[in-house]
């Protein structure tokens, strides 16, 4: 692999790391408002292919009880998709199982708690360990399912 292509494969992760920044640059209010309005469309979706009768302000009950795990799915989803861009771009810098993961997982750490400092200039926004531990969890998932897919397509060859 040409020394550009192995720069290029790591535009998919650093492009990813901006979006997380952006997000995580949106003062409390609106990056509250974005979730909710996440969370009311999962629930009316789950609600028209259960049909439930259910009255708005019940509704509105159950948008802000979901509200909380949707945001922290949302951590770490973000970060298992980190941490499969971060993986496949270490493959295709010729750096295989074991020792990508562990660097996969240590940038996407590193990436987390300096994303949570950058949150403490947010207005409203804090830094929470919670968080980071969310996000590394999702960075190994992310890791993981892309070595084990990796796998599963080298022992189809």
């Amino acid at each position: 692999m040409s020394k550009k292509n192995k720069w290029m494969s790591w535009v998919p992760a650093v492009a990813w790391m901006i979006v997380i920044f952006m997000l995580s640059a949106q003062p409390a209010a609106s990056s509250n408002s974005l979730s909710r309005g996440v969370t009311r469309m999962i629930v009316e979706t789950v609600g028209r292919v259960l049909p439930l009768d259910i009255e708005m302000s019940t509704i509105n009950d159950i948008v802000t009880q979901l509200n909380h795990l949707v945001r922290k799915m949302a951590h770490f989803s973000a970060y298992a998709l980190l941490g499969v861009l971060t993986s496949h771009a270490l493959h295709k810098n010729g750096i295989q199982g074991r020792r990508a993961f562990l660097i996969s997982i240590c940038i996407c750490v590193i990436y987390a708690a300096s994303d949570e400092i950058h949150q403490l200039f947010v207005p409203g926004r804090g830094c929470q360990l919670k968080d980071v531990m969310i996000d590394s969890l999702g960075a190994a998932a992310g890791a993981a399912l892309n070595g084990a897919a990796g796998k599963l397509m080298r022992l189809k060859r």
